[in-house]
């Protein structure tokens, strides 16, 4: 098969590998689509930084090279020895994320922060490729009514409806999100379905705050506190990962308000003074769990159109050219899909 390998900064390379076959509680299916993430990006730019190099990871057994790509949905082709719930021809979304189910938080259910976290993709072989073996706890079939395209957008959406639950947006609140990228879009959507009053966006992009628009945003603009205005909002989404927009977050919040920080970036300097004396609260939210239902229904029942943050679709064989470097040049892309097998499913 071909795959997408990443076996360093700017070295990925689409070559050929052959297929892994399933083992006990293994699932292999056909790629129909695989979505490149910032996470991806930062990856290819200036990695490793999530991928092992050297030490397998403790789940998967892996280290690099390894096949990228964590956002993926397809069809199953074989399943591995006991396996029940899905068989070969079924459509699945993929939910990456690798679990022990023995640790403490597994055990309470919060197998997202597991002790052994890690996702297929970067931590594992994932699904820039024609195939793809995950453990089957990863895997949700898909309604007829719901099209592979959609569930090539369920990862980030994921992401996206997590840290919205975990913000326990009240209704009637005024939520604002700082950063359009992907997952600042997603929340945008979603945040109104969960029981905001008013929704507002920053970009500095105009086409990223007319799209924000057509999701749902009431507002938007490039500077957030403008956006927002008044006694500022209620809960501020940060999604994208800097000292600058995290302080830029807080001053957008009112007193007693919260910011949740999506955003990925190393060490930060706050104003604490500040910070206690607004009584302001800074959450966190990473990866996501018990959500793909959820997304599921949204799209099968209530016809909710994740797929409208992707703007481009490209083979494999382009990944690179077409994916990872367009991507770092900035040339208008908000989600590019990967078609492995070369054809629309």
């Amino acid at each position: 098969m071909r795959a997408a390998v990443w076996y360093g900064a700017k070295d990925v390379r689409v070559e050929n590998m052959p297929v892994i076959p399933p083992g006990p509680g293994e699932v292999t299916i056909e790629v129909a689509y695989c979505g490149i993430c910032g996470s991806d990006l930062h990856e290819y730019a200036d990695g490793p930084h999530a991928i092992p190099v050297g030490d397998p990871h403790p789940e998967s057994g892996v280290a690099a090279p390894l096949i990228l790509g964590h956002e993926f949905c397809g069809t199953v082709t074989e399943v591995g020895g006991g396996v029940t719930g899905v068989v070969p021809g079924d459509r699945v979304a993929v939910e990456p994320h690798y679990r022990c189910g023995s640790c403490p938080r597994c055990l309470a259910g919060e197998y997202n922060i597991c002790r052994r976290f890690g996702f297929a993709g970067l931590m594992g072989h994932g699904g820039l490729a024609e195939r793809a073996t995950v453990p089957a706890y990863m895997l949700h079939r898909l309604p007829e009514s719901v099209s592979l395209e959609q569930a090539a957008v369920f990862e980030p959406a994921a992401v996206a409806l997590h840290a919205v639950r975990r913000a326990e947006i009240r209704p009637g609140e005024t939520v604002a999100v700082l950063g359009l990228g992907p997952i600042g879009l997603l929340v945008t959507q979603l945040a109104a379905r969960c029981g905001a009053g008013r929704v507002v966006a920053a970009d500095r992009s105009p086409a990223r705050r007319e799209l924000a628009l057509r999701l749902g945003a009431a507002e938007t603009g490039a500077d957030l506190t403008e956006v927002v205005g008044g006694e500022g909002a209620d809960i501020v989404f940060e999604a994208v990962g800097s000292e600058g927009t995290l302080r830029a977050g807080l001053a957008a919040t009112r007193r007693g308000g919260r910011v949740m920080f999506l955003g990925l970036t190393g060490t930060v300097s706050l104003d604490a003074f500040a910070l206690v004396n607004n009584e302001q609260t800074i959450m966190t939210s990473v990866g996501y769990r018990d959500v793909y239902p959820e997304l599921i229904r949204l799209v099968a029942e209530e016809g909710v159109d994740l797929a409208g943050i992707v703007t481009s679709t490209i083979a494999l064989e382009h990944v690179v050219r077409d994916g990872f470097e367009a991507l770092l040049r900035g040339e208008g892309q908000i989600k590019v899909l990967v078609r492995p097998g070369g054809r629309r499913p």
